[in-house]
C-alpha cells in the first residue's frame, strides 16, 4: 500500500482542516492532533517532492508545529511514514470487516472482500518507498487478520456448499492473498476483475 495522487489528496484536507486544532484546550488534544497531523503532512511531503528531498524542519512546517516538537513525537521520517501507514491499513482492514458482515451468503460475502482487496491492492501500485512501508510488526498483524476472516468466510462457505471443501480453509485463504497480489500489476479495473472471476473459480466445489 504505497502513496497514491488520491491519498495525497485526503492526506493535505486532513493537513489543512486540523491545522487549526493543533493548538486544542487540552494537553492529550494537543497530542493527539500531532500525531494524526504529522503522519499526515509527511505522507504529503513524500509524494510532493520524494522521500530524500524531505527534511524534519519542512515536515514541522508543514504540520504547523516547531521543530523541537517534532522530535518529541517521532525520530524520524520513517517512523513518520511508519505510523501514517499504519492508520491507512488498520483503515482498509476496518472497510474490508464491514464488508464481510454485511447481509448475504458467505459466497456473496467473500466477493465483495476479493474484489475489495484486489482493488485496494491494484490502487496502491508500487513507488519509491513502498519497500519502506512495506515492512513492520503491523502489516504481519494485519495479514494474519486479513488471513483469518478470508478463511471463516471460506470455512462458512463450505459448509453452505458454495465453497470446495476438499482444500482446508487455511490454505484456501492463503490461495487468494497470493493470487490477489497479481492485482497490484494489472492495467485496469476490468482486468482486476477478471482476475478475481479466476480466484472465485478455483474456489467453486467440483461439479
Amino acid at each position: 500500500m504505497s502513496i497514491t495522487s488520491q491519498d495525497v489528496t485526503f492526506a493535505t484536507w486532513r493537513i489543512v482542516s486540523s491545522a487549526p486544532r493543533l493548538w486544542t484546550e487540552t494537553i492529550e488534544g494537543h497530542r493527539a492532533a500531532v500525531r494524526d497531523a504529522v503522519p499526515d503532512a509527511t505522507a504529503a511531503l513524500v509524494a510532493e517532492r520524494g522521500l530524500r528531498a524531505v527534511t524534519m524542519s519542512k515536515i514541522a512546517a508543514k504540520a504547523g508545529i516547531g521543530r523541537a516538537t517534532l522530535y518529541k513525537y517521532f525520530p524520524d521520517v520513517e517512523s513518520m511514514l511508519a505510523a501514517w501507514h499504519e492508520r491507512q491499513v488498520a483503515g482498509h482492514l476496518e472497510q474490508l470487516a464491514r464488508i464481510r458482515d454485511q447481509p448475504g451468503s458467505a459466497g456473496e460475502r467473500l466477493q465483495a472482500v476479493l474484489e475489495t482487496l484486489a482493488l485496494m491492492s491494484h490502487r496502491h501500485h508500487d513507488s519509491e518507498i513502498a519497500a519502506l512501508l512495506h515492512c513492520g510488526e503491523h502489516l504481519a498483524e494485519a495479514h494474519r487478520r486479513l488471513s483469518d476472516f478470508i478463511r471463516d468466510l471460506l470455512a462458512e462457505g463450505a459448509e453452505a456448499g458454495e465453497i470446495r471443501g476438499d482444500v482446508a480453509p487455511e490454505e484456501l485463504a492463503s490461495y487468494c492473498l497470493n493470487a490477489l497480489a497479481a492485482a497490484s500489476k494489472l492495467p485496469s479495473k476490468a482486468a482486476v476483475q477478471r482476475l478475481v472471476s479466476v480466484i472465485l473459480a478455483g474456489l467453486r466445489p467440483s461439479a
